[in-house]
């Protein structure tokens, strides 16, 4: 990759705007990993759900810990990728040269879930709902907009990471306002009156369509700016979907391996912590994925990975979730869409055809028994509820809730929609415990004090 190549791609925004000169890669991606680890709202994560709540046990993934095995399974995909790119007369394949350095995969994998708000995909829809006439809310949208405007770093560019890093964390690049513009079924419940009893609100209408912020429209053009006006096109296009969001169809190459990582973490690791919790019994684990046909076909591991996974040793289940990781890990290849003339688009990062139809096999497994069971989602309604009525409230009395600094953002907003983007900003922000405990202190009369420090 010659200079001026990489000089595009570790440029920051704020260096852009002030025509400053790049950074060389080594210095600027071990930078963007430090920027998001020592960022405010990764060490929320520590305090936001992955799938159970934060009272259930300290051993149980958040999304802290569960950022931290992203990452961690980004690095070894990446390993493995340099591994299987180098052949035994030492030439590489072409795309080595466009592989992200350790430093670089961490910091999008680390970064993937900054934006994810407090009662995971429930507080997602919950934000969504009470956004759907400002610009919507999204949790990848978050995230962008966390690196674009809201990270301490910098006082009008967020946490200003470079332009490779942020294309690596954009899953869905398609703003949100043509996302929506098709679907008419969403833009019919869009008319529809204001619920007020939350209680009675039919959330699962309510998901957010998967895009980005009109908001963070320049930082989003600035970020593809590299690409060729075709790529550009195609990479944004929208597949029609009926009844239904549109979507993007395409990502980078950072993004396939960040989701890769992210889908192993979410099917295995998730699992994990639902057979040591006793939600997934080895009755069912056995008629639901080893004798599915999908896993019959591939039989990726045999009945001792059972064994050891319901075994009543830890280190059992740990051996055992360590084999499947390194499974999945091992059968990344690298593979070419020749649609696209850029590397970064080109080349993408995908598992055998096995390991993808297992690993699908896995996360259907935990959505099904863990992810939508009722007690599960009956959690998930109560953080729902408790995000629609904090907003509610805010919204009615900005001047005497708000925190000062989100109400001084909140006065300087230029419109409605940029108001009630600063009091979707402090509610994302929340950590679960944070909102459950402002939502005692305002609506428990028991609870709360003016000495009160969340």
């Amino acid at each position: 990759m010659d200079s001026i190549e990489t000089q595009q791609w570790t440029q920051r925004y704020s260096d852009f705007l002030q025509s400053l000169p790049s950074r060389p890669a080594r210095i600027v991606y071990q930078r963007d990993r430090a920027r998001v680890i020592h960022s405010a709202s990764f060490r929320r994560l520590q305090a936001k759900t992955q799938i159970f709540g934060l009272s259930e046990s300290d051993f149980y993934r958040t999304r802290l810990t569960h950022s931290m095995e992203v990452a961690q399974i980004g690095s070894g995909l990446v390993e493995q990728l340099i591994t299987v790119g180098t052949n035994e007369q030492g030439v590489d394949a072409a795309y080595m040269e466009w592989l992200p350095s350790f430093y670089l995969i961490e910091a999008i994998c680390l970064a993937h879930d900054l934006g994810h708000p407090p009662f995971g995909h429930g507080g997602e829809v919950a934000l969504n709902y009470m956004m759907r006439h400002y610009g919507g809310f999204e949790g990848n949208a978050q995230t962008l907009r966390i690196l674009a405007k809201l990270g301490e770093y910098t006082p009008n560019n967020g946490l200003d990471l470079s332009r490779r890093t942020a294309l690596g964390v954009m899953k869905y690049p398609a703003i949100y306002n043509d996302v929506i513009a098709a679907n008419t079924t969403y833009l019919a419940q869009l008319q529809e009156p204001q619920v007020d009893d939350f209680r009675t609100l039919k959330m699962n209408r309510w998901s957010p369509p998967k895009s980005l912020y009109l908001e963070e429209k320049e930082l989003f053009d600035w970020v593809l700016a590299p690409f060729s006006p075709a790529d550009k096109l195609r990479f944004m296009q929208l597949v029609d979907c009926k009844e239904c969001h549109r979507q993007t169809q395409y990502k980078a190459l950072d993004t396939t391996i960040m989701e890769l990582a992210d889908d192993i973490a979410y099917g295995i690791h998730d699992l994990e912590d639902a057979v040591a919790m006793k939600m997934v019994a080895r009755d069912l684990w056995q008629t639901e994925v080893m004798e599915n046909p999908v896993f019959k076909e591939y039989a990726l591991w045999d009945d001792e990975m059972t064994k050891l996974l319901f075994s009543d040793s830890s280190k059992g289940r740990k051996h055992a979730v360590s084999k499947m990781v390194g499974i999945m890990v091992e059968s990344i290849y690298m593979d070419e869409n020749t649609d696209f003339e850029h590397p970064l688009l080109r080349y993408q990062a995908r598992l055998q055809e096995g390991e993808t139809a297992v690993l699908e096999l896995l996360k259907s497994f935990v959505f099904k028994n863990v992810i939508t069971i009722p007690e599960v989602k009956q959690m998930e309604f109560k953080g729902q509820l408790i995000v629609l009525e904090l907003f509610k409230s805010l919204r009615a009395n900005p001047g005497a809730l708000l925190p000062s600094g989100s109400y001084e953002k909140y006065k300087k907003a230029e419109n409605e929609q940029a108001q009630q983007r600063v009091i979707a900003d402090y509610i994302a922000g929340m950590t679960n415990t944070y909102a459950s405990r402002l939502y005692a202190k305002l609506f428990t009369p028991t609870q709360g004090s003016i000495f009160d420090r969340l």
